[in-house]
């Protein structure tokens, strides 16, 4: 039987994310794309797009497999390269859904209860969900278990879903013998909070989109406008102060992250100027940074023969992978072998 742990010198790391949306906002690429694409030189990564999971928002057809094409064109406009990690739809490999049936049932009810993401969506309500919206951490479990990844880039709103991928882990070791490596949280540079331009109280979001949300594609003249017609405050004094200006130091955040500037030196650079000044600067910024991504992106998608080809390249990869965790874990939990 072959051996499903990774042998290489380089950490797995693998993270995914759901081709749904309008795309990738400021906040996905700040936070987690442009990393992703810096950790391909020091570890093994696994990035999907979870497809499956963007089937509990009950999408359009048409417009899924559309998004899922256009999803992968933006990750490698990004600057996640095919070549150094493995790109895939998390559909093409048919064992994510074994593997997460075969967890499910190690899953207490009450476990997976209360996992937040099901109660924020209305899972309080028994006509508000589905009982894919219910499993879905166990998908995701499932999906990160499989590669045997070391570690997983996530946000705090994903904390929760980690631990039970933990638990499920150690559940299943103590139960059936080692099999699936435990999972940390991936330890990178922090990524700055950037926040909705039109409500600084809380973080930018593809969910709620609208003025408030930089989005990767918009054309330069969206974006300037969006940034000229963000919320500051009744004062004129550039200076990085969440409680009194949230609005202000959302800005200066997103400058210095983009231009890679310390914000000392950002509100040393606007001392006696205007907030009129600040989001020039910033939409100037904004727009030189995803003129690259945006020129990349209108090359990948138009081919969606080679984004297809692409795709299969990096799910032949990943189902190697698969293949031998799942052969493992049909042997241990008592499942026949497949004949060929």
């Amino acid at each position: 039987m072959s051996e499903p742990r990774p042998s290489g010198p380089r950490p797995r790391v693998l993270s995914g994310i759901r081709p749904t949306g309008a795309g990738f906002q400021l906040g996905n690429y700040l936070g987690a794309v442009r990393h992703w694409a810096a950790m391909q030189d020091e570890a093994d990564c696994f990035f999907f797009l979870a497809d499956l999971h963007a089937l509990t928002d009950v999408p359009d057809p048409a417009h899924l497999r559309a998004r899922t094409r256009e999803s992968a064109a933006e990750l490698l406009a990004m600057g996640v390269d095919p070549a150094r990690s493995t790109v895939f739809a998390q559909s093409h490999i048919r064992e994510h859904a074994e593997l997460g049936w075969i967890l499910g049932c190690l899953t207490g009810f009450g476990e997976a209860s209360r996992m937040t993401q099901f109660k924020d969506k209305g899972g309080s309500s028994s006509s508000g969900a589905s009982v894919g919206l219910f499993t879905y951490p166990v998908l995701q479990a499932a999906d990160i278990l499989m590669y045997q990844a070391a570690s997983v880039p996530i946000g705090e709103d994903q904390r929760q879903h980690l631990e039970l991928t933990r638990d499920l882990a150690q559940r299943f070791n103590a139960r059936y013998g080692d099999t699936f490596a435990v999972p940390g949280p991936y330890v990178g540079k922090d990524g700055a909070r950037i926040k909705d331009l039109q409500d600084p109280t809380r973080k930018m979001s593809k969910s709620i989109g609208g003025n408030g949300t930089l989005w990767v594609l918009d054309a330069p003249e969206v974006l300037t406008k969006k940034i000229k017609s963000a919320v500051t405050d009744t004062g004129r004094e550039v200076r990085v102060d969440i409680a009194e200006k949230a609005g202000v130091s959302n800005l200066l955040t997103i400058l210095s992250v983009v231009t890679e500037r310390p914000l000392d030196a950002l509100e040393a650079d606007f001392a006696g100027k205007g907030y009129g000044d600040l989001k020039g600067a910033v939409a100037e910024a904004v727009v030189a940074e995803f003129a690259p991504v945006r020129k990349r992106y209108a090359e990948l998608v138009a081919d969606p023969a080679e984004l297809d080809r692409l795709l299969a390249v990096g799910a032949g990869r990943a189902r190697e992978v698969a293949v031998a965790t799942m052969a493992a874990v049909r042997e241990r939990v008592g499942l026949l072998a497949p004949q060929p």
